[in-house]
């Protein structure tokens, strides 16, 4: 079928989430490139969608849940939404405006009242890349399946926004700058004590360290880190979103657990190093970093205990010496 003038991507969850979903923006515009996106987002992400290349308006679910969210929905005058990410409000609320074509996976319950096109996979145990899984629920328009998930990179079209002057006053120009984001929300961490003997190993003639995460993980770092060492800068709770995406932009180099600013600087261009568990769904085959300079370390690819998706921590168990070695690569 052809491709829908007006398509909403739904997909009203996690920052890392969104990062991967510009891929999907992009694809469709490579392959129809008149084609207006619309995007439906939660409001904290909307920094993300706001600087892609691919986007042309944006929607978030705070803004529906406050008003006449079929109305709002039936105003964009789209030809199809696309749930990416499920969502029992979103769907009916796409059904009641009338939205000419509903397209969802088939392994949610409510999308079989709600949708009218339904897409048969399951993300739980497959071995495909959140973004090939997303590209699977443009099947209804004909698009082609890329022929891996590096195919996917030209086309996340993510910019960095301008820094500020309060941003520009962190960064030492002088220096390789490399910012490490040593906490997470859920899943399993690379551990504080390694990221603290990789600030030391760090040459600070060479190297500026920025230390980004939340008030609260500030709190939690700072007891663990050697934050009084002269190439150390804390930006800890400091910057919002687009703040920190400026920030990230600004620099080299990312070390991270599969978190948002992680796949953020991936998309940037930074050379990303992600640390992984071989644990599913978190594992790298679903949720590695995508980008030009991105890299995925594992410490034990056939880990029996991350295989019977068994807690693990043989992520804590990655050297630090394969860390520097990225870093330092020419």
């Amino acid at each position: 079928m052809k491709i829908p003038g007006t398509v909403i991507l739904s997909r009203p969850d996690a920052l890392g989430d969104a990062v991967v979903t510009l891929t999907t923006a992009g694809w469709i515009k490579a392959h129809a490139q008149d084609t207006r996106i619309i995007v439906l987002c939660k409001e904290y992400a909307r920094a993300v969608w706001k600087h892609g290349d691919h986007v042309d308006g944006i929607i978030t679910l705070e803004e529906l849940q406050a008003g006449d969210a079929p109305l709002m929905l039936a105003a964009t005058k789209a030809d199809a939404i696309v749930h990416v990410f499920p969502h029992r409000d979103v769907a009916l609320w796409a059904k009641k405006a009338g939205i000419p074509l509903r397209i969802g996976t088939s392994h949610r319950l409510f999308n079989w009242t709600t949708c009218n096109r339904l897409v048969h996979f399951t993300r739980k145990r497959s071995l495909l890349h959140e973004a090939q899984l997303n590209i699977k629920l443009l099947e209804p328009f004909g698009l082609p399946m890329p022929t891996n998930v590096q195919a996917l990179v030209p086309h996340m079209g993510l910019r960095a926004p301008t820094p500020t002057d309060e941003v520009r006053s962190l960064l030492r120009m002088d220096r390789r700058r490399v910012i490490l984001h040593p906490l997470l929300g859920s899943g399993v961490g690379w551990g504080l004590n390694n990221y603290a003997t990789l600030i030391r190993s760090l040459d600070p003639t060479k190297w500026q360290v920025i230390i980004t995460g939340t008030s609260k993980e500030a709190g939690i770092y700072r007891k663990e880190l050697p934050m009084d060492l002269p190439h150390v800068a804390d930006a800890g709770g400091r910057f919002d979103l687009e703040e920190l995406m400026m920030l990230i932009g600004s620099c080299n180099a990312m070390v991270a657990a599969s978190t948002g600013p992680l796949h953020i600087a991936a998309a940037l261009g930074l050379r990303t190093v992600g640390l992984f568990s071989m644990r599913r769904p978190i594992f790298p085959a679903r949720w590695a970093p995508l980008g030009i300079d991105a890299h995925a370390l594992t410490f034990d690819p056939l880990c029996t205990a991350c295989a019977a998706e068994r807690q693990c921590d043989c992520i804590t168990r990655i050297p630090v010496q394969r860390v520097m070695d990225l870093l330092e690569r020419d």
